[in-house]
């Protein structure tokens, strides 16, 4: 294949002569899933098969191939549940301010079609934050006394 076509021939007749010549030099033969059948081929052939099976394969995960500003969007909506396992108040803060750093930057983008996608309101994911959270006691309040222990009397 390293070859270059000659001037004379086409592609077309150059190229079937090199697979007839690849295939009496027996270059075809013993290759790995020989006369199995292709997985996945009962879908209509559109070449998204392809890219399901290999995103599957390779472990990756869809939303990567969305365009910037629908991702944006899905990050977006998910962003109370992504929040919710957040350890502090700073941490939900930092979150949805990368976010917003990440809008911004799409803002000032100038590539592919320029769909709106709004800033999150930091303090509305807080105040969502703070409303699945336990009530903590404030930080300078007394603690509670332990519970007393009742003590038994000795049978005589």
């Amino acid at each position: 294949m390293t070859e270059r076509k000659p001037a004379g021939l086409s592609f077309e007749s150059w190229i079937d002569k090199q697979i007839r010549e690849a295939t009496e030099r027996g270059e075809f033969d013993n290759l790995p899933g020989a006369g199995k059948p292709l997985p996945d081929r009962n879908e209509p052939y559109n070449g998204e098969w392809w890219l399901k099976d290999y995103l599957r394969r390779e472990g990756a995960p869809m939303d990567e191939l969305l365009p910037t500003p629908l991702r944006l969007r899905k990050v977006i909506q998910q962003l109370p549940e992504t929040v919710r396992a957040l350890p502090t108040e700073q941490s939900v803060r930092d979150a949805v301010m990368d976010i917003n750093d990440q809008v911004r930057a799409w803002w000032r983008s100038s590539v592919g079609p320029q769909v709106h996608v709004g800033l999150v309101d930091v303090e509305k994911i807080v105040a969502g934050w703070r409303a699945i959270r336990p009530t903590a006691p404030e930080p300078g309040a007394a603690p509670a006394p332990p519970p007393r222990r009742r003590r038994w009397r000795r049978g005589r």
